[in-house]
């Protein structure tokens, strides 16, 4: 039976597997970028360990501080480079930061605040500049999603001090797993390849691993292929009630660092030249399903503000309550409609996470969290598919009360 993916991911063709192109790698994504350059690492979060190294190798100030509704391995990164990691709670309803938290939390002592572009759409980039300045501190910007997206018709990633793309499964342009790190100075660009030079290894065997799983991705993502690569493992999670795993939120301490190989860059330069017209593909369908999604009364499907550009892997939903989400949830989740969550928790509410954080109240992470679901914006996706899930969130809408 086929399955549509929770988000919408360029498929690998034939002719991605064909000799290289004139340009490399790094060169092509400059180019679609336009910036001056870019590096590629093995994941985004290797991207981020050394945007941190690097930052904290010529600072003693040791606090970073994140949203508290983020991508675990976002903690986690900061915990490798034995930094401080410092939650800052949310805007109601929103996932940019609440500014006034902000402002209290970051100090003289705080090295960089990261900003997320969460799941494509893009932050307000603004008044955490603005507040940043203030005290000396880097901004950095967690573009994991946002592969072409801009703020106010600038890159993101090159707005705050430097920035980072995902190439994992499910971000777009994919090697399986990769990541593009760029910064906005020459001099930190500089640094940067410097720490890599120091930190990131050659890994034959893990580079084998990669590109047999790149292989496998080129094999199986595909609507026929996707129920045994992703369907089954899903279901089977949810049927014995492992939440995280359903997610994919249960990440290990320990982060992978080593060299992208020439043939996996040479797989995504290839790739690379299809992605302006499938991220085209994707935003024509996105403002059309976000008007049926606008007729939804009790329901907010997260948009850009006018002036930015984000990327559609997905819409994000909030519901007006979780017991309307978790029903919502319980129809959609096992349908093989590519509907599903993006992460499972605010970072303090996970078990294996919470003995590293300080003890701040994030009532807004836990409420955005608590009443947030995804819907695929893949082309997989065909009308008839995302009718049926705009019946049930509307069924589920329709008696709700106030968010909570």
């Amino acid at each position: 039976m086929s399955e549509v993916p929770p988000t919408a991911g360029l498929p690998l063709g034939l002719g991605d597997f064909l000799p290289a192109p004139a340009l490399s790698f790094e060169q092509s994504l400059a180019t679609f970028l336009k910036v001056p350059a870019v590096q590629i690492e093995c994941s985004g979060t290797a991207a981020l360990v050394l945007i941190l190294a690097t930052l904290a190798a010529g600072s003693k100030r040791r606090r970073v501080i994140l949203p508290a509704y983020t991508c675990p391995l976002v903690l986690l990164a900061i915990l490798h480079c034995r930094l401080e990691p410092i939650l800052c709670d949310l805007q109601p309803g929103h996932f940019d930061f609440d500014l006034q938290t902000l402002s209290r939390l970051c100090t003289e002592d705080t090295l960089a605040v990261i900003t997320t572009h969460l799941g494509g759409r893009v932050a307000n980039l603004q008044p955490v500049l603005e507040i940043a300045g203030r005290t000396g501190t880097h901004v950095i910007e967690d573009a994991a999603q946002a592969l072409g997206a801009n703020w106010q018709g600038q890159p993101v990633g090159m707005i705050g001090e430097a920035g980072f793309y995902s190439l994992a499964v499910g971000k777009g342009l994919t090697l399986f797993e990769g990541g593009v790190l760029l910064a906005s100075r020459d001099a930190l660009r500089s640094k940067l390849r410097e720490t890599a030079q120091k930190i990131i290894p050659r890994n034959i065997p893990r580079e084998a691993l990669r590109v047999a799983q790149l292989l496998g991705y080129a094999a199986l993502y595909r609507p026929s292929g996707l129920a045994l690569a992703y369907g089954i493992p899903l279901r089977r999670a949810l049927k014995r009630g492992k939440l995280i795993e359903a997610v994919g939120d249960n990440f290990p301490a320990d982060i992978p660092l080593h060299q992208v190989g020439f043939w996996r860059k040479a797989v995504g330069a290839r790739a690379l030249r299809r992605l302006p017209a499938f991220q085209s593909e994707l935003n024509m369908q996105a403002q059309q399903r976000l008007k049926r999604l606008a007729s939804i009364s009790n329901i907010v499907a997260l948009t850009d503000a006018p002036g930015d550009q984000g990327t559609w892997p997905f819409f994000m939903i909030l519901m007006p309550t979780r017991a309307a989400r978790d029903a919502a949830l319980d129809r959609l989740w096992t349908a093989r409609l590519g509907v599903s969550r993006l992460y499972l928790n605010a970072l303090i509410d996970y078990s294996y996470l919470r003995e590293n954080i300080a003890s701040e109240d994030t009532p807004n992470a836990r409420d955005f969290a608590a009443r947030m679901l995804t819907v695929s914006n893949s082309p997989w996706l065909n009308d008839a598919g995302f009718e049926s899930i705009c019946r049930v969130l509307e069924a589920n809408c329709r008696c709700a009360g106030a968010p909570g």
